[in-house]
């Protein structure tokens, strides 16, 4: 029951009642542009929503996977925990603290690189490469309660720079 409540109670903040759109912009940074106008000339800028539409994910290739990589990656990263393990143990033992946080390093490096790997030859060479991925929206649409889009339109067309129409893509 919590979960109906807590998604409810999201809903209720990312929804208007009776929306109408002010205009559809190329990206982010237009609407917000907009918005900001509106925001600037005192109108009531909770009744609005930015929407993104049309989404696409990106994935930018940003290397070749080798074994000696994904070894090195998981030995670095399971270092890094286990100093952070280390430290934290060390606020509360009363041993050599040096001793314990290179133990932790040295224990998280090798499960580290055990971890990574694994993992790798699991792949079975599918998927060879590193990379990041992103998800846009390649449109922006500025919406608002149906009772302030009159007034939000008015205040769009006196935006520097505004295009004739709100609703051109």
């Amino acid at each position: 029951m919590t979960n109906q409540a807590n998604l409810r109670t999201l809903k209720s903040g990312l929804t208007l009642d009776f929306p109408q759109s002010l205009g559809v912009y190329a990206d982010y940074a237009e609407a917000q542009r907009a918005v900001d106008h509106l925001s600037d000339n005192g109108f009531p800028v909770e009744n609005c929503l930015i929407v993104g539409t049309d989404l696409k994910q990106m994935e930018r290739v940003t290397g070749r996977l080798t074994t000696g990589r994904v070894a090195l990656g998981g030995l670095l990263s399971g270092a890094w925990m286990g100093l952070f393990v280390g430290l934290i143990l060390s606020f509360f033992g009363e041993t050599n603290v040096l001793a314990l946080i290179l133990s932790t390093v040295l224990f998280g490096a090798l499960f580290g690189l055990i971890w990574a790997l694994v993992g790798y030859a699991a792949t079975r060479g599918r998927r060879d490469f590193s990379s990041v991925k992103v998800i846009v929206a390649t449109r922006y649409e500025v919406l608002v309660e149906h009772k302030h889009a009159a007034q939000g339109r008015e205040l769009l067309a006196t935006m520097p720079g505004a295009r004739s129409s709100a609703f051109e893509g």
